[in-house]
């Protein structure tokens, strides 16, 4: 790894829980999962990727999901915002919002 690199150890890309009346993000449960980890050891989260459901988001949830956790981790350890995408514009708007 790098010595410049933003962090060291193990990464945890979280699964997104959704309502299961479809009605949106368990914003409760995203806590619980990120709890979880940051209590275990984790040395970053990662939020929005494919293992996060990124591709089943709306624009809106994912913006939102990333700012969540940004603000509910708080700086305890870096989050790693997924904002990839086979549309390079949205990618760009997608990774500028979640700077």
């Amino acid at each position: 790894m790098k010595k410049d690199a933003i962090f060291k150890g193990a990464g945890v890309a979280i699964a997104t829980p959704f309502y299961e009346n479809g009605n949106g993000i368990n914003y409760d449960e995203l806590t619980r999962l990120i709890d979880f980890n940051l209590n275990n050891g984790t040395d970053a989260i990662i939020i929005a990727g494919t293992s996060g459901e990124s591709a089943t988001m709306t624009d809106e949830e994912h913006e939102d999901i990333i700012k969540f956790t940004v603000d509910y981790v708080n700086k305890r350890v870096p989050v790693i915002a997924g904002t990839g995408s086979n549309d390079t514009r949205y990618a760009i708007n997608l990774s500028q919002h979640a700077d």
